[in-house]
């Protein structure tokens, strides 16, 4: 079974949870780079679902079409500077899975148990190549509840939709702040009352509110934590 292949492993996982632009990938790429850890994105799988959902035109309102979809999806995992990386139907995706139509689309995507669990099987099988620092949405809830290191990662709706709309610029330029603002409230609000693996601060998780906070301080605060209790 997979906990039980995963209890007997020595590698860790940092968790980092929190709602979109929060700044969990930033803090998340830079404590990995200070631990000597794997960066992982775990929710540029279930964009990548939603992705290739839309590419293939499948209803991803549909939970069969999705459990069919999951069931043939086979990402291509590979590390690269220091992060995991991974390639589907061919192509390394990146700016692409910040595109407004996958914000869009990828909740129902997120939020299907199918595709929850194939991703979490990913997820687990990622720690074979080593020590992670994961950003997500329920890693220390779900994916990996036993970790000993697990923040939630928070900031103010006017600041998160302010680092959202910066981070689109070069990829979407017809979205105001408040069009932003308002995207990340349906996309909190939906990942919030789904039935499977809701957003929510795990009960042990140290919670990090980074709004007058700067990345730098974030980020020493976290190693700083991790390192104290390894």
């Amino acid at each position: 079974m997979i906990w039980e292949r995963l209890q007997n492993m020595t590698n860790k996982v940092v968790a980092i949870d929190g709602p979109s632009a929060s700044g969990k990938s930033t803090v998340a790429r830079r404590v990995a780079d200070a631990l000597g850890w794997l960066y992982v994105d775990s929710g540029s799988l279930y964009r990548a679902v939603a992705w290739k959902a839309l590419k293939d035109g499948i209803d991803v309102q549909s939970s069969e079409a999705l459990a069919d979809l999951s069931a043939t999806t086979a990402p291509e995992f590979f590390v690269c500077e220091g992060a995991v990386r991974f390639r589907l139907d061919g192509v390394v995706l990146d700016r692409e899975l910040r595109a407004e139509r996958i914000n869009r689309n990828v909740s129902p995507v997120a939020a299907d148990p199918t595709v929850r669990a194939r991703v979490t099987q990913w997820l687990h099988d990622m720690l074979l190549l080593g020590n992670l620092v994961m950003e997500g949405r329920d890693i220390g809830t779900a994916v990996f509840p036993a970790s000993r290191h697990k923040f939630y990662l928070d900031a103010s709706p006017e600041e998160r939709a302010r680092r959202r709309h910066a981070e689109m610029a070069d990829v979407e330029t017809d979205m105001s702040v408040g069009d932003v603002h308002a995207s990340l409230n349906r996309r909190d609000t939906i990942d919030s009352r789904r039935m499977t693996a809701p957003l929510s601060v795990a009960d042990d998780a140290t919670i990090v509110d980074s709004t007058q906070m700067d990345i730098a301080g974030v980020v020493e605060f976290v190693v700083e934590h991790v390192k104290g209790v390894l």
